[in-house]
């Protein structure tokens, strides 16, 4: 299922992903590797000594490094483009948008030096955005490997991947998790462990802490299973609806952010699918800063203490089957309520109006025709009203025409 927890054999992601392209390039001729002055830090130093034909220094221009990438796999070559995350695909973006994705044409990016785990390179080299930014592409495949031989198998199998491919490393040394003769299948997620309580669903080096906290979780008799969701996209849908079907309850833990990674992208499973109780475990929108890797995984809650915590809320919220309201993390994050009147001697219940029933289609009907009736009687007392007025004024008129005869005149007749 998994390596030994107390192994000591460590090595960084990048180491896994200099072993794959070397053995891309003993067995694969179209393989070429392009680089932007990160040679030694993304681990192609002795791919250049053996295949210095096949491999490109770009200089400090990830964005000519994507667009140069793109168009050798134009002609049919396979490009690995390296270099530190925040800066491809940070700064590359709009090339790997139009000229790999849109244009669908095979370009493999590596993206060293990842995560939070940078340490003293500080905020501005740590890539925590890279798996949402990537995620959102269409036509692009996310893969972001538990550890160094994870990271060689997906490094070999990405060069017969068809379309763009996104490979998320990073520099810190960490035990190994996953066994050597594990198959690698891009798009299928990994299971490291059976549960019946909760599921912890993990990538990268969050793995690894997914299992320590299973096993302090298994002395408290609560049966976790562990799934190492190494490619984000596209998403093992099944696996994590079969899960959610099995333990009812769903923990996700990732040295990202919490926002548009591999949180967001199982909670959208759950939404569509089969709604279930989820904690994400990660970054809280926040950048980094300068210090360890072991200190800012102990400051920005990515351990495996984190994880149990947030298995125990996740189970609470499993037992009473709703939803809690979180509290806002600011005063004006929601309106606020007014306050009820306290009751006085004074104030007495009003009593409520029953509601009205709704008349009946027949009731309707003969209202309808006692209304049309009562018009009509109306109007034909109008009538008659009008009529007797008229009759009322003719009378008059002839009195008038009498009364008003003139009277004769005597006339003398001339003589």
């Amino acid at each position: 299922m998994h390596a030994p927890l107390d192994n000591e054999n460590k090595k960084a992601l990048r180491d896994g992903f200099g072993e794959g392209m070397m053995v891309l390039g003993e067995t694969n001729q179209k393989v070429v590797a392009l680089c932007a002055d990160l040679t030694g830090s993304d681990r192609l130093t002795k791919f250049q000594a053996q295949w210095p034909h096949r491999f490109v220094e770009v200089g400090v221009a990830e964005q000519n490094l994507a667009g140069i990438g793109a168009g050798m796999a134009r002609v049919g070559k396979i490009p690995f483009t390296a270099s530190f995350a925040v800066f491809h695909p940070g700064r590359s973006w709009d090339q790997i948008r139009v000229s790999g994705c849109y244009s669908k044409n095979n370009l493999k990016i590596y993206g060293g030096h990842a995560g939070i785990t940078v340490g003293e390179d500080g905020a501005t080299h740590q890539a925590l955005e890279d798996v949402g930014i990537m995620r959102v592409l269409p036509n692009m495949t996310v893969i972001c490997p538990a550890d160094a031989t994870q990271m060689k198998k997906a490094t070999i199998a990405a060069a017969t991947h068809p379309g763009p491919v996104y490979l998320r490393g990073g520099r810190e040394k960490q035990p190994q998790t996953t066994l050597e003769d594990a198959d690698f299948v891009i798009g299928k997620a990994e299971k490291l462990r059976h549960g019946k309580h909760v599921t912890i669903i993990a990538f990268g080096v969050m793995v690894r802490e997914a299992l320590l906290a299973a096993a302090a979780l298994e002395k408290r008799k609560i049966s976790a299973l562990v799934l190492n969701m190494h490619t984000i996209k596209p998403l093992d849908v099944n696996a994590i609806i079969d899960a959610a079907h099995e333990t009812g309850a769903i923990v996700t833990a990732e040295e990202h952010q919490v926002n548009c990674g591999l949180g967001s992208a199982v909670a959208e499973v759950l939404a569509e699918h089969i709604p279930t109780p989820q904690v994400r475990v990660g970054v809280k929108d926040t950048f980094g800063e300068s210090g360890t890797a072991a200190s800012l995984m102990d400051k920005y809650g990515l351990r495996a203490v984190d994880i149990v915590a947030a298995v125990e809320h996740v189970l609470e919220r499993k037992r009473k089957n709703k939803l809690p309201s979180i509290t806002p993390a600011t005063k004006n994050a929601r309106k606020p309520m007014k306050k009820k009147r306290k009751k006085t001697k004074k104030t007495v219940k009003r009593a409520r109006k029953p509601a009205k029933k709704k008349p009946s289609r027949k009731a309707k009907k003969s209202k309808k025709r006692e209304k049309s009736s009562r018009n009509a009687r109306k109007k034909a007392a109008k009538k008659r009203a009008r009529k007797a007025v008229k009759i009322r004024k003719t009378k008059k008129h002839v009195k008038r025409k009498k009364a008003r005869k003139p009277a004769k005149r005597n006339v003398r007749k001339k003589r």
